[in-house]
């Protein structure tokens, strides 16, 4: 039984309901809806339950005529039947009285019963069309939910007052159920194509997941195609696709790779053709895309023997775009005459630029592979010249976003003003909070340091401000707090988030007064130690969960200075491991002098959750597992997050590294060498050493063309 069926007693209540409505309706009626119902249950189409609907309205009342009015899409739409139950012919010429209707009852909620042998002046359109039919009096019921008003049902009869008040009643019963029908149709229906389209884009977003998985597993392109194009053929109604790439010259193409299942095309590849006089030659050379018949087709061409040969009717051709450069041809046909559309194309342009990149990968790989031996060791260090801008002897790294960090440091160490510092565990805020002591005023003077997490609840106000003997069980002697040691000095507070509620307010009256008291003691002592705090929480949302205090929040974070987690200073990793390398070395006394450019590659893309102080625990580790000069790091040992990293499709070498590092630095100066902003001075390094450096590694200043055509 459907939720009609179900709702009818509930609604004959309150037909019935003498306080809601003065008409009464009988039993019988109540069977007759009832019956109406169900009937209107077994019409799952909208269109067929309009279509169905002034029929069934026939079969329950005497009428002359019945119509139903429905709002679609923004335009009405009409059912007519006669007496006989047949249905009338929609003719253009009476099309307008459904709208008259529509705007005469907008807002009418009861039946509006009209006498059609009188001029009807709010619809004479509609009037005309029903004393057409033989009706001389029609009762118009409006067609509505609580959300949507749909329509009307119109009942025309031959006598001029035919309609009583307890047919009326009758009336918006069956309107009621009609309307809800109605509704739970065209809402299903919608559901249904809005859920075969979420399932058509569910297809194509499997395959381009698909797609980079086998990116990522296939070198060769044959593998990839074979991976890949029973995807593509799937989701996209293909029946071959094929891969068209220019020869070793470059002048001319060549059927690569293809699968075509059901299609006579030899496996081997075909002899080379022209760019010119082809589709897929244009295609490459203009790197647009085509698709047609293949009556379009030159019979001499390459894409015209692909498809003819595999009994082909539709073809699209899609160039391979990498980087502005078209790298070759995706063909893709059908044996019907079925057109590409719009939107295919826009797909299918997403999975030729995966496939692009797939073939630039390979590209790399075979040259990659062609110099792994020339490459499988690397120095473990770059010269010594090469140090950081900022020069910070504790601080190593020399990446753009370091730099950047090492620059607010410079800019608030000599202001003596409070600084937040905040990041992920590992990341050395320490060492920047020691950096903002040393370039300060201050860094003849004591830096002391506490790590409130480290510290039981109950003693750390006793650390932060001292206390005096007899204060609490245990206090045999008095003790001097940390922020009396670091008066004139700089005191630095690790993880403050974990400092409780209660003394939070303690903390604050030290920052702005200057001023607090030992522990059990009386005496208001003073201090000019400047706070220096750390955290790797989200202070901002302790506040809001008012774990912590906002008055202290604000005064903490004058300048706050977010300090990178590794992951996003990568360049920075060779650094760190020659660093951390050499630093574990000597106190073993052993020998490093090299690393793999598999084991750099595998470091590099790793993505580090304990940051520095991982990186450092995994280099101590390697040093003391490698039995020579060569650095030895257990890869298997290394937990990634998603993604594998041990090196699998070769690797990228210091050397390599360094390399990038030099021509992005060479770029943003405009390869000027010299002067304050020059490419050395940003290395930290001379420019003789620079110069050096450029000729081992085979870099030149790139000689400027003029375009063809410029002015």
């Amino acid at each position: 039984m459907n939720h009609l069926q179900r709702e009818v007693p509930r609604t004959m209540q309150r037909s019935l309901n003498p306080n809601s409505r003065p008409q009464l309706v009988s039993e019988r009626h109540v069977e007759e809806v009832l019956r109406f119902a169900r009937k209107l249950g077994r019409h799952s189409d909208p269109d067929d339950l309009l279509r169905a609907l002034p029929s069934e309205l026939s079969r329950l009342v005497d009428s002359t005529s019945a119509a139903v009015i429905h709002l679609r899409h923004g335009e009405l739409s009409y059912y007519v039947v006669n007496e006989e139950g047949r249905e009338l012919s929609q003719d253009s010429a009476s099309s307008r009285w459904p709208g008259e209707i529509w705007s005469a009852v907008p807002e009418q909620e009861k039946p509006l019963v009209v006498c059609l042998a009188e001029e009807e002046c709010r619809f004479p359109e509609a009037a005309r069309f029903f004393r057409e039919c033989g009706c001389q009096s029609l009762c118009v019921v409006p067609l509505t939910t609580n959300l949507h008003r749909l329509g009307a049902l119109c009942i025309g009869r031959e006598g001029r007052e035919a309609f009583s008040e307890n047919e009326s009643a009758l009336f918006s019963l069956v309107s009621h159920y009609a309307a809800l029908a109605i509704d739970e149709r065209v809402n299903f229906a919608q559901s249904e194509r809005v859920r075969a389209q979420l399932e058509k884009e569910q297809t194509k977003l499997r395959l381009i997941l698909d797609l980079n998985n086998s990116l990522v597993s296939n070198l060769e392109l044959k593998d990839v195609l074979r991976a890949i194009s029973p995807g593509i053929r799937k989701a996209m109604r293909l029946d071959g696709v094929a891969l068209i790439l220019p020869d070793s010259d470059g002048r001319d193409l060549q059927l690569y790779a293809l699968d075509f299942p059901e299609g006579v095309i030899p496996a081997q590849q075909e002899a080379p053709v022209s760019l010119n006089g082809s589709i897929c030659g244009r295609v490459f050379r203009t790197g647009k895309a085509w698709s047609g018949e293949i009556g379009q087709l030159q019979k001499t061409g390459l894409d015209f023997k692909i498809a003819s040969t595999a009994g082909m009717e539709t073809l699209c051709m899609l160039p391979l775009l990498r980087a502005n450069r078209v790298l070759g041809v995706l063909s893709l046909v059908r044996t019907d005459k079925h057109p590409f559309t719009e939107s295919d194309l826009e797909f299918l342009s997403q999975v030729a630029g995966q496939i692009a990149i797939a073939i630039d990968n390979a590209v790399a790989y075979k040259q990659i592979t062609e110099l792994k031996d020339k490459l499988a060791q690397e120095k473990l260090y770059f010269e010594d010249e090469l140090q950081s801008e900022m020069n910070f002897q504790e601080i190593i790294g020399n990446s753009s976003v370091l730099r950047n960090v090492l620059r607010q440091v410079e800019a608030v160490a000599p202001t003596g003003s409070t600084v937040l510092i905040h990041g992920e565990t590992g990341t050395g805020k320490e060492l920047i909070a020691r950096a903002v002591h040393n370039l300060s005023q201050r860094q003849a003077n004591p830096f002391v340091k506490l790590n409130c997490a480290a510290i039981p609840t109950g003693l750390l106000e006793s650390e932060l401000f001292g206390h005096e003997r007899g204060a609490f069980t245990g206090a045999v002697a008095q003790r001097i707090g940390r922020f009396e040691l670091a008066s004139q000095g700089t005191i630095f507070l690790d993880e403050v988030g974990e400092i409780p509620l209660e003394l939070q307010p303690k903390l604050l009256r030290v920052l702005q007064e200057r001023e607090f008291e030992r522990l059990g003691g009386s005496r208001t002592l003073r201090t000019n130690a400047r706070l220096i705090a750390a955290t790797n929480r989200d202070l901002y949302s302790m506040v809001e969960e008012q774990k912590f205090r906002s008055d202290l929040f604000y005064r903490l974070s004058v300048f706050p200075i977010h300090v990178p987690p590794l992951r996003e200073r990568t360049e920075d990793i060779p650094f760190l491991v020659r660093h951390f390398a050499q630093y574990f070395a000597f106190n073993m006394g052993k020998r490093i002098e090299t690393i793999s450019s598999e084991t750099m590659s595998a470091l590099l893309r790793y993505p580090w959750p304990g940051n520095i102080r991982e990186l450092q625990n995994v280099i101590e580790r390697a040093v003391i597992l490698s039995p020579g000069p060569i650095l030895k790091v257990p890869l298997a040992d290394l937990k990634t997050r998603g993604t594998e990293a041990v090196p699998q499709n070769g690797s990228s070498t210091l050397e390599e590294v360094e390399r990038r590092h030099i021509l992005s630095v060479l770029e943003q100066t405009n390869w000027v060498f010299a002067g304050p902003n020059g490419a050395a001075a940003r290395l930290g390094i001379k420019r003789p050493t620079l110069q050096f450096r450029m000729q081992k590694l085979g870099i030149s200043r790139p000689q400027r063309h003029e375009p063809k055509g410029s002015c």
